[in-house]
């Protein structure tokens, strides 16, 4: 990786954050939230929506960030990390990887720990910032 693509790394990982938790908090509906990690076709459905406005709210922050800020980023390489945030967010959001991540990593107390907003809203968001972190490499390698 160049210099120029190792200092646009943290720019690229704040653009997304920040656009993930716009999209997680604001954009996504109320029933988004309360049935995209139901089972069926129901829970698909709303997952599949919040999905589309979260890559979308990400692919917005990327393109005004990276013109605005000169972050010279190629098109095919924002693509592909959207592309990951976006897919590993859609399965994030199932719940139920990261309740048997944390049942497989010996966190499954602090998995309950406060419920559904609790340990698990943690982990979750935890897990999201893993992936935006690889994201934002994928975006300013060469």
């Amino acid at each position: 990786m160049t210099a120029n693509r190792a200092a646009a790394f943290p720019a690229v990982y704040a653009l997304l954050r920040v656009a993930a938790d716009v999209a997680d908090h604001w954009v996504q509906s109320d029933h988004q939230a309360q049935h995209k990690a139901k089972p069926g076709a129901e829970g698909h459905k709303a997952l599949a929506g919040h999905v589309a406005s979260y890559a979308a709210t990400q692919a917005a922050a990327l393109l005004v960030g990276n013109r605005v800020l000169g972050l010279g980023l190629r098109p095919r390489s924002m693509a592909a990390a959207l592309a990951l945030s976006a897919s590993t967010h859609y399965l994030i959001d199932r719940r139920w990887p990261v309740r048997k991540a944390a049942e497989a990593t010996g966190k499954a107390a602090f998995y309950e720990l406060g419920g559904p907003l609790g340990g698990a809203y943690l982990l979750d968001q935890a897990t999201h910032h893993l992936v935006e972190g690889f994201a934002a490499y994928v975006a300013v390698r060469d």
